[in-house]
C-alpha cells in the first residue's frame, strides 16, 4: 500500500509552489475566515463550507466526521444534525468541539476549538424551512448513527413519512436542530514552499475576551 503514498516534494517541485504573497491582511479573525471562505468557494470543486468536526464520546476517544458550515457570525459557526446521532449525543455530554476546514486548491487550513450551544428554536426553525422537501423528509426518517437492517429499511421509513405528510407542510422534527461552535482559538495555515508554512494563531481566554494573536513555527 506504501505506493499509493506520493514521495516527499522534490526540490524541482518546491520551487514551482504557489508563492501567496501576503495573505494575513484582515485583522478580525471572523472576518479573515469570512475572506478565506469566499475564496475558497470560487476555487474549491466541491463543498467549500465542507468541515471536519471533532468531539469525545464517554469514555474520552476522539470522534470527527465532515459536516456543512451553515452560518457563521461573531457569535460563531453554525451546523445542523440529528441530536441523536452521535455527535449530537457526544455534544449533550461534552459541549466542546474542534472544527478544521483544508482547501486543497488555495492550499490553506483554518482550525477552530470552542464551546458549543444548541441554535434558538426559531433559527433551527427557518433553516429547517429552507431545505429540500426530500431533505426535510429524510430527517424524519432517519435514526442517524443508529443501526439499520439493511437500506430497504430506511426505503420504507422515507415512504411511510412521504405517505404521512402528503402534500402537506413538513415541520422541524423535535430530534433535530443546530449547534453554534463558538470558538476561543483560531489557527490560521498557509502552505509555503519546504514546509515552512505559515501559522497564525488568535485566541482569548473566554467569549468575553478580547483576541490575541501570535505567529507559530511550522
Amino acid at each position: 500500500m506504501s505506493d499509493l503514498i506520493p514521495p516527499s516534494p522534490s526540490e524541482e517541485a518546491y520551487a514551482v509552489d504557489q508563492d501567496q504573497g501576503d495573505v494575513f491582511t484582515i485583522e478580525d479573525p471572523i472576518a479573515l475566515f469570512a475572506d478565506w471562505l469566499a475564496l475558497a468557494h470560487k476555487k474549491e470543486p466541491n463543498d467549500a463550507n465542507a468541515m471536519a468536526l471533532a468531539t469525545v464520546d464517554e469514555t474520552g476517544l476522539p470522534d470527527v466526521r465532515m459536516v456543512l458550515l451553515k452560518d457563521i457570525d461573531a457569535c460563531g459557526l453554525t451546523f445542523y444534525t440529528n441530536l441523536e446521532s452521535a455527535k449530537g449525543r457526544e455534544l449533550a455530554a461534552n459541549p466542546k468541539a474542534a472544527i478544521v476546514f483544508h482547501w486543497k486548491s488555495i492550499r490553506r487550513q483554518v482550525r477552530f476549538r470552542g464551546e458549543v450551544e444548541l441554535v434558538s428554536d426559531e433559527e433551527a426553525d427557518a433553516y429547517f424551512a429552507s431545505r429540500a422537501r426530500g431533505a426535510r423528509i429524510g430527517a424524519w426518517a432517519s435514526q442517524q448513527s443508529r443501526p439499520m437492517e439493511g437500506r430497504f429499511a430506511l426505503e420504507k421509513a422515507v415512504a411511510a413519512k412521504t405517505a404521512k405528510f402528503g402534500l402537506g407542510e413538513i415541520p422541524r422534527p423535535p430530534h433535530w436542530s443546530g449547534y453554534r461552535v463558538k470558538p476561543v482559538e483560531i489557527e490560521f495555515w498557509v502552505n509555503r514552499p519546504f514546509r515552512l508554512h505559515e501559522r497564525l494563531l488568535y485566541a482569548r481566554k473566554d467569549l468575553e475576551s478580547g483576541w490575541t494573536k501570535e505567529h507559530l513555527y511550522p
